[in-house]
């Protein structure tokens, strides 16, 4: 820094300024002469430092549940936008729903001494997320929350929207209809179990457990092929996520079920050239771009120690209705 103010003509005290972008009382031309001789002897400013003086280290951590879902990317994507209009540097971490795994990334990125956390909860850390709390680290939740538990959580009002989903078809006369998604222990996939049991009941439709499945991903072809079997198959199926879609599609094609005409579908999630598919699917959209901004913006004010408050910040998911679930009333359902 000394051999900067010495190329430009300032003090050191007016090149720490610069690097730190504290611009007020600078003028063009000593801007400009900081400018050229950080660029003429290559200087870059040393992090470690600053941020043993600042207190901080402009690092956030993201750990992520799953990177193969494509909200994934999104909020990874949104999170990392937000973050760099700030100067902040983000580290994505990806947990594979593993409790273990999610505790060793909290572990590593504390050591790092990051400024704060956004973490997408495997809900089996309680004692973990608590200590977080306990220790002032700053952190806020993304698409799942975890009851009891004082810190913000940006979510998706999954039962409203997936029992919107289901009157779509009961409206369209179907009755048997099925919903396959991953193991029930997490908010999400417990919210859309819960929705789609409330349109049944509230349709005086009585819940078939045989057309009910929450299952790991390498099963869901196999209860596909045991709902084959029955007596009356399903007539329309709602996919709780991109990658058990990706599942029931490898098996249909194989079996040569034709969607819609067969059985109509439809999937949570706005999968990739959903629109483009043959036919164009039906799916639940959720805004996990603006989800992503907020949950930064939530952190960036927990960092910054402004005050907010600790609760479920909801947003709407919305229908994007095509061809996939615009099955004929004829449907036998012969998945």
């Amino acid at each position: 820094m000394k051999d900067v103010a010495q190329r430009a003509g300032v003090s050191p005290s007016t090149v720490s300024q610069y690097v730190n972008k504290r611009f007020h009382y600078m003028g063009k031309e000593t801007k400009k002469k900081v400018a050229e001789a950080i660029e003429e002897l290559g200087f870059q400013p040393n992090t470690v430092a600053r941020s043993l003086k600042q207190k901080k280290t402009l690092t956030i951590g993201v750990i992520i549940s799953n990177i193969m879902h494509r909200y994934s990317t999104v909020v990874s994507r949104s999170i990392e936008d937000y973050c760099y209009n700030y100067e902040y540097h983000t580290i994505i971490c990806n947990a594979d729903d593993n409790p273990e795994k999610e505790r060793k990334y909290v572990d590593m990125l504390l050591a790092k001494q990051i400024d704060g956390l956004i973490i997408v909860p495997t809900n089996h850390n309680r004692e973990l997320y608590q200590s977080l709390i306990h220790r002032n680290i700053p952190v806020v939740f993304l698409d799942r929350y975890v009851n009891g538990l004082a810190i913000p959580t940006v979510v998706v009002d999954n039962q409203d929207v997936t029992e919107q989903a289901i009157n779509h078809w009961i409206e369209a006369g179907h009755t048997r209809i099925s919903l396959i998604s991953a193991p029930m222990n997490v908010s999400t996939r417990i919210e859309r179990m819960e929705g789609y049991k409330r349109a049944l009941q509230q349709a005086s439709i009585p819940i078939q457990e045989s057309y009910v499945h929450h299952v790991e991903m390498d099963d869901v072809q196999e209860v596909c092929r045991q709902m084959s079997q029955l007596t009356e198959p399903p007539t329309a199926i709602l996919a709780a996520s991109d990658l058990v879609l990706i599942e029931i599609i490898r098996y249909i094609n194989r079996q040569g079920i034709q969607v819609p005409d067969d059985v109509a579908l439809m999937v949570f999630d706005e999968v990739h050239l959903a629109e483009f598919h043959d036919p164009p699917i039906t799916t639940i959209n959720q805004p996990f771009y603006d989800m992503g901004q907020k949950a930064a913006s939530l952190l960036m004010d927990l960092i910054n120690k402004k005050e907010v408050e600790n609760k479920k910040y909801l947003y709407e998911a919305s229908i994007n209705i095509r061809e996939s679930s615009e099955a004929k009333l004829q449907n036998k359902g012969v998945l």
